[in-house]
């Protein structure tokens, strides 16, 4: 892979989040005005990490990531000031601190430890001694300048070079509120990601339920917890979302006719729509063409899989079986659907073709398997085992037909919903009394809580198939 060094631009527009934050809830207490506000919302959160480019001089160099490799130590030393900076301390640690934990959670680069940047010289950006961050074994160093304003207008730089051959590999500058601290960060750690070959994976979203004095809602975070935005103010029970494959909408199941019924949420037009009443309609999955859904339906009576083309709106149902399907999840190459099926008398998690057709079984052993998810990389599937009046996550690797147990905790373990890089997951579980959400590596370590107010569940990261 080739990086070409280059430095560029990112404006986040004026006004932030706070000043959306604000219309935001005065548009709550209507929702035909939240409809409105809640486009405006997410046309400018789309907007506010808009990159444009500028020339460079800078020559090519190549750097080259082969799969296996070990990760990559990278340093991160303290970020400078500006000349003409008024300095805030509050500002330049949030977007260090973020970024650094952005950094941590990669799996692709590992940060030097902070306490051996005292064994060599303090960093000066206008002159970097790189023989210095070769001995505290760096390979990429990254170097950051903030400059603040009188009216809370931030810019942030950066500049990454290969300590080795000490060349300039990009830069970036960054500019905006401050409010917007944080998704600047997560856009510096998504650049290192794409410079190096990787998918962007820290300015994805997490969509999942939240049950307050308000009732179960549905909501749209920022990958790490932060930047929580209610979507749903119905008052009704709203479960099970789930991403469209172009980000753009979600589908989940409401009991507004005091049934569960599916809808679908636009999030830029702010419409809500009814795709399936009649009977119980449920954990619905955007195929990776952005054109079909598969979800669960008792409409004909029994609860099967039913195909959706979302053009035409003709269904077609893809079981026929007296015992319960459901959960169905399609594979990222869109020919496959895995599944749930009691058809051998205990929940059991199949495949079949995307038409319904060569159904196989592929958990074998225990008497409850269910809620399977596809790693986008298709060589996994994460599910829920009851094993022993437990329940934990499991992966089964297609490739090798081996299966590793995730989770070790009391308490229930569910709803895996995997990472767009595959390396991740996050799920939902009430180890500690009440369901939160959780991260961790898709081997089962680094396990960290990301939220806490309320109770938290049915988690579906962003696919971010594009």
């Amino acid at each position: 892979m080739k990086i070409k060094p280059t430095q560029q631009s990112c404006e986040v527009p004026y006004g932030g989040i706070r000043a959306l934050d604000s219309k935001f809830k005065i548009c709550s207490k209507k929702l035909t005005n939240f409809r409105i506000c809640y486009k405006a919302l997410m046309i400018l959160a789309a907007l506010a990490l808009f990159a444009s480019a500028l020339l460079s001089g800078q020559e090519e160099i190549t750097i080259r990531i082969k799969e296996g490799m070990p990760m990559i130590p990278v340093a991160l030393p303290e970020f400078q000031f500006a000349e003409t900076s008024l300095p805030n301390n509050e500002i330049k640690n949030m977007i260090y601190e973020t970024l650094w934990k952005d950094l941590e959670f990669s799996r692709v680069f590992k940060l030097v430890p902070r306490e051996h940047y005292s064994y060599i010289s303090r960093f000066d950006p206008g002159a970097i001694n790189f023989k210095d961050w070769a001995s505290i074994q760096a390979n990429i160093l990254i170097s950051g300048q903030l400059e603040t304003t009188a009216d809370e207008r931030i810019i942030f730089s950066i500049k990454v070079y290969e300590v080795n051959s000490a060349r300039f590999v990009f830069g970036r500058n960054f500019g905006g509120k401050k409010d917007l601290s944080r998704m600047i960060a997560h856009r510096v750690a998504d650049e290192m990601m794409k410079h190096f070959g990787e998918k962007p994976l820290f300015t994805s979203k997490i969509v999942y339920v939240s049950e307050t004095d308000a009732g179960q809602e549905v909501y749209i975070m920022d990958y790490d917890g932060f930047r929580p935005t209610r979507i749903t103010f119905n008052n009704y029970i709203d479960i099970l979302p789930s991403w469209s494959a172009d980000s753009e909408k979600i589908i989940y199941t409401a009991y507004r006719r005091l049934n569960p019924d599916l809808y679908m949420f636009d999030i830029y037009s702010g419409k809500t729509e009814m795709l399936s009443a009649g009977g119980v309609n449920y954990a619905a999955d955007w195929s990776p063409n952005a054109e079909q859904i598969v979800y669960t339906s008792s409409k004909d009576g029994n609860t099967e899989i039913y195909l959706r083309d979302m053009k035409t709106g003709q269904e077609k149902r893809l079981t026929f079986n007296p015992a319960i399907d459901t959960s169905p999840c399609w594979s990222p190459n869109g020919r496959e659907i895995a599944f749930t099926s009691q058809r051998n008398g205990t929940p059991q998690i199949y495949v079949m073709d995307a038409e319904g057709s060569n159904i196989r079984r592929i958990t074998t052993e225990g008497s409850y398997h269910d809620s399977a998810a596809w790693s986008p990389d298709g060589m996994r599937i994460a599910y829920v085992s009851r094993i022993e009046g437990r329940f934990d996550i499991y992966v089964y690797n297609l490739k090798s037909n081996s299966i590793i147990k995730l989770t070790e905790n009391a308490g229930r373990n569910e709803n895996p919903s995997w990472s767009p890089d595959a390396r991740h997951l996050v799920f939902s579980s009430n180890r500690n009394g009440r369901y939160q959400l959780y991260l961790m590596d898709y081997d089962g370590r680094n396990v960290r809580q990301i939220t806490s107010a309320g109770e938290n569940k049915m988690p579906k990261w962003q696919k971010l198939y594009k």
